[in-house]
């Protein structure tokens, strides 16, 4: 049993599912789905190189808009933010044009109320099935040089450095940028976290998971628990305390605002952060409390743990915790296969497939929650059940087993392909299903951002 469980157990039953789904990631490595969704899209695949710039000639140019918009975006977000913490008066941007470039950098991490040792390096990931380089031959980076968190072991993903002034295809910026939120943007940001920046944001205590671990402290914005039953928020009010929806609309509209004053380089990278929290949001494990487990059986697990009898609630954290990350497991290892066949194929046809872009309604400010997160909220328990049916029961129903800390080395895809088809169909149709809505989402805010700026 993993230090992160027996933590998870000593917790009420609605506080344990948070932390067990905070453990794991949404989709594994958002640059590879991102490429594929947006490679036949014009707008992106075909729109002009940029020029790389750093983060700091952009501030510099734009300190006046910048101040602007994020106190728009303040007000904007105490009005329409569920449980929104208001932003200390103090961390408010000001313009100032005599500071050096790092103060004014560390003025608009504060004011974002993002990780102020966030990286923001100028680079770009490796699309790993048209192996893309530089035209330089631009040397590759260690996940250190873009990322304030450690590399998983044995990891596949390639960086590259781009120089000032490098022209890059925006579908390499976007793609690459779709992944950054998760290089540790939104870590130890709350009062209990470790180091100083948390304490000076008002954001408050972490509202779920260990504060000590560094991804339980940024799972509050990449997870929206925006359509649970009422009777849920009565009995665990910080379910209400989950802030993708800030994220969506400050990257968004920094977004715009670049492209607005001929900053198309931050244009595309603010537009992929932005998508990055989209995109976790078609993942229904990170818009369901607790995928297949109805409103009274939760209560009542509650009921019994409460009572002195938790062992219904033990397995009920470690059963969620292994299906999030048994998914995660399949879906990501499929996205690796570079050769396109198979499961791979479907996949990739369904995250580049616009024919279902325009049955949704058109971006707006709300659309993550009202639109992606209901939808994923709505599938979970369908979800829960392919999983079950499908996988090992090794894995996915035995509460004696942690896939958090012994599923390192286990390839899903490879153990399915040995089961019946019939067995694995309606899995593999779900997460092509899935899939299909993380390229459709993408794409339309992608639509909503260039129409915001108007491009």
């Amino acid at each position: 049993m993993t230090q992160f469980t027996r933590l998870l157990k000593t917790r009420t039953l609605a506080l344990v599912l948070c932390a067990a789904s905070s453990g794991a990631g949404a989709w594994g490595n958002h640059t590879l789905a991102a490429y594929r969704a947006f490679e036949n899209m014009p707008e992106v695949a075909k729109a002009a190189p940029v020029a790389a710039e750093p983060l700091d000639v952009f501030l510099k140019a734009q300190e006046k808009p910048i101040e602007a918009l994020l106190r728009e975006q303040e007000i904007w977000a105490i009005s329409h933010v569920n449980a929104y913490p208001p932003r200390p008066a103090a961390l408010a941007f000001t313009a100032d044009p005599s500071r050096s470039d790092e103060a004014r950098r560390k003025a608009f991490f504060m004011a974002l109320r993002i990780a102020a040792n966030s990286k923001f390096t100028l680079y770009f990931q490796d699309d790993a099935k048209n192996q893309a380089k530089p035209q330089d031959g631009s040397p590759p980076l260690d996940n250190g040089d873009v990322s304030t968190l450690p590399a998983a072991k044995a990891s596949p993903y390639k960086y590259f450095a781009l120089k000032p002034g490098d022209k890059v295809a925006p579908l390499q910026v976007v793609a690459s940028a779709s992944y950054e939120p998760d290089y540790g943007l939104d870590i130890n940001v709350w009062e209990d976290s470790p180091g100083d920046w948390g304490k000076l944001y008002g954001f408050g205590k972490l509202p779920f998971g260990n504060p000590r671990l560094s991804f339980s402290t940024q799972a509050p914005f990449h997870m929206g628990f925006y359509h649970e039953d009422r009777i849920l928020y009565l009995a665990a009010p910080f379910l209400k305390r989950t802030f993708p929806l800030l994220r969506v609309n400050q990257y968004a509209g920094l977004a715009a605002l670049a492209f607005k004053t001929g900053h198309d380089y931050w244009g595309w990278r603010f537009t992929g952060l932005a998508l990055h929290y989209v995109q976790d949001m078609t993942q229904p494990y990170h818009a369901n409390l607790s995928p297949g487990s109805s409103t009274t059986g939760l209560l009542w697990t509650n009921a019994l743990s409460m009572g002195g009898f938790p062992k219904k609630r033990d397995e009920t954290v470690t059963l969620l915790s292994n299906r999030h990350l048994a998914l995660e497991n399949y879906q990501g290892r499929i996205l690796q296969q570079a050769d396109a066949s198979g499961s791979a194929r479907a996949i990739n046809q369904a995250l580049g497939n616009s024919a279902a872009d325009a049955q949704y309604p058109a971006w707006n400010a709300f659309y993550v929650r009202d639109v992606v997160a209901k939808e994923s909220y709505d599938y979970g328990a369908q979800l829960a059940n392919h999983i079950v049916e499908a996988m090992p029961g090794a894995y996915v129903s035995d509460p004696k087993f942690d896939f958090g800390a012994q599923g390192e080395g286990i390839d899903l895809p490879s153990e399915l392909a040995k089961q019946e088809a019939s067995k694995r169909a309606a899995l593999e149709a779900s997460v092509v299903e899935l899939m299909g809505r993380f390229g459709a989402h993408s794409r339309n805010a992608v639509r909503g951002i260039l129409k915001a700026a108007g491009k």
